[in-house]
């Protein structure tokens, strides 16, 4: 399987699959520094990989940019619908580390990329997600509740005086709810995901507005970790707010 329909296959299945996902933002004083959106897809690669060793499957450890793979695949974009175009425009900021062996039951993938201002990576799971356009357009692709779906939220970033904040918010009422509606089949497969935070700061944290965060023994780092689930039906469990020390 080539590498770009792998990832597209892969990351369309991660929504309709038991997974975990953890996103990191490592901050510095000047406001720069990098987000990454980890995926650990182990629990699937325990279930289909057998599977893909029948198949000849060869390990995968592979390391590219975006910008870079949009460039050599223009040609072939610009024949897709304008929407799919935009999600995979959504990448371009983005780089991303893949790693798949079937014999050693291991799947991951890091989503990352370095910014001067942290909203520039706004929306970036919805760009992970956009990663799912990358794949061959067959049935079970399409037929995954989450992974394909047109973005109906978005997450924005904030950091300014020693205050960052973390906001989603419904762009399409409609749309969502739809999304909630096809949830359903796919709850007993996420059983057991989640999603985590963790959020490197300059400072240490002063407080935090989210229960149930923990922190690094010097205070700079926070963890927070919510069913991914709960985070599917209301994007909002993930909004926050963080006060360093001046």
């Amino acid at each position: 399987m080539k590498k770009i329909q792998f990832l597209g296959w892969a990351i369309a299945i991660a929504f309709i699959s038991s997974c975990n996902f953890t996103e990191e933002i490592s901050l510095k004083e000047d406001g720069s520094g990098k987000l990454s959106i980890n995926f650990d897809g182990s629990e699937l690669m325990e279930m289909a990989g057998e599977e893909m060793m029948k198949s000849n499957e060869k390990p995968v450890d592979s390391l590219f940019s975006f910008k870079d793979m949009l460039e050599e695949k223009k040609d072939s974009i610009a024949k897709l619908p304008p929407e799919e175009q935009a999600k995979l425009k959504q990448l371009e900021p983005f780089s991303m580390h893949m790693i798949m062996n079937p014999e050693e039951k291991i799947m991951k993938f890091d989503l990352f990329s370095e910014f001067k201002d942290v909203s520039e990576v706004n929306d970036a799971f919805n760009a992970f997600q956009g990663a799912s356009a990358l794949g061959p357009k067959n049935g079970q692709q399409k037929s995954a509740p989450i992974g394909n779906q047109d973005a109906t939220t978005e997450v924005n970033y904030t950091f300014s005086n020693n205050i960052f904040s973390r906001k989603a918010k419904i762009i399409d009422e409609e749309l969502f709810q739809k999304g909630l509606d096809s949830l359903q089949g796919a709850e007993m497969f996420l059983s057991g995901s989640t999603y985590t935070l963790k959020y490197q700061f300059p400072k240490k944290v002063r407080s935090t507005n989210v229960e149930g965060a923990t922190f690094s023994a010097d205070g700079k780092t926070m963890f927070y970790e919510v069913d991914f689930m709960d985070l599917m039906k209301d994007p909002s469990v993930l909004d926050l707010k963080v006060e360093l020390e001046d």
